[in-house]
């Protein structure tokens, strides 16, 4: 492997012996980030409070632009803006004043492993004491109940008791999961969140999913992040989906099917037997992670 310290360059004029000791925040967008959790989080973060950029990364070493062409915009007769990708560590305070990270920008396509390396690299450099990731996955919820999400971790104790409504599935990679995977074969710590975001806004913005998955970071890692602006979002979003669905009956009716089957598993599980007749209508987590399965070889990097 080549060399991971040569994949970025350290941009603050004290260098990385500047170090402060914080949680990283890994945002890298993915071929799947239902509702854009993902996107959402790192706008709202970013413009919540000003950023320091402590390293960039090379990413003509990364990237296929022929696979995902970035934009330009051309006027009249000349080419006059090209909107660069980046992959930037950026450096922010929360509100009681505690330094945490953010890692952004678009998951490379070539050199996994030497990147994970490079992070671990920064990892340690800067101190960082726990690496958190979230994003979106698709599933058969309504977005009129309460948001779920998924919880996984290096070391169990790091998620508590939460519950994952899958068994034992195979995906395709992600360099989020990737790094977790690594840094708990290392010994050190890393959780992340998949929030389950209906299916049917998979394509759109859903704030609130995206509100859920800063509480729960916050309540991981006792950052006291800003969530004003956001939880205004999300409030807005959610309205502009009730009118949708207001102005569509066949969109009632779905989302009507989904409340029902929701509330029955709700139901199921406060029960102590699930041997009630609305428990044979639940999905089971084998058939939950069949679903995602089955949408996740639908998708491609070209989406």
């Amino acid at each position: 492997m080549q060399n991971p310290s040569d994949l970025y360059h350290v941009e603050t004029d004290a260098g990385l012996d500047d170090s402060r000791p914080g949680v990283l925040l890994v945002l890298l967008g993915g071929f799947v980030d239902a509702g854009q959790i993902q996107q959402t989080l790192t706008d709202h973060l970013l413009e919540s409070g000003g950023s320091e950029i402590v390293a960039s990364f090379d990413v003509d070493q990364l990237l296929d632009y022929r696979g995902r062409r970035p934009a330009m915009v051309f006027d009249t007769t000349r080419w006059v803006e090209y909107d660069d990708p980046a992959m930037l560590l950026h450096r922010l305070t929360d509100r009681d004043g505690q330094t945490y990270y953010v890692l952004t920008g678009p998951e490379p396509d070539y050199q996994w492993e030497r990147v994970v390396e490079a992070v671990t690299e920064l990892v340690d450099r800067l101190g960082v004491t726990l690496v958190v990731s979230s994003h979106g996955i698709p599933m058969a919820v309504p977005h009129t109940r309460p948001v779920g999400m998924t919880a996984h971790a290096t070391d169990d104790s790091l998620i508590g008791e939460a519950r994952s409504p899958f068994g034992r599935v195979q995906v395709p990679a992600s360099i989020g999961a990737l790094l977790e995977l690594r840094l708990g074969e290392a010994g050190r710590d890393a959780l992340g969140f998949a929030v389950h975001v209906p299916h049917y806004l998979a394509n759109a913005e859903w704030a609130e999913g995206s509100l859920a998955a800063l509480g729960a970071i916050t309540d991981a890692t006792g950052l006291n992040l800003p969530n004003d602006e956001l939880v205004e979002r999300a409030r807005v979003n959610q309205r502009a989906i009730a009118a949708e669905v207001e102005n569509s009956e066949e969109a009632r009716q779905v989302i009507t099917a989904l409340e029902q089957q929701y509330d029955a598993f709700v139901a199921g599980e406060e029960r102590p037997s699930l041997l009630a007749t609305e428990a044979r209508e639940i999905p089971s987590a084998d058939e939950l992670g069949a679903e995602f399965e089955d949408f996740l070889r639908t998708v491609s990097d070209d989406d």
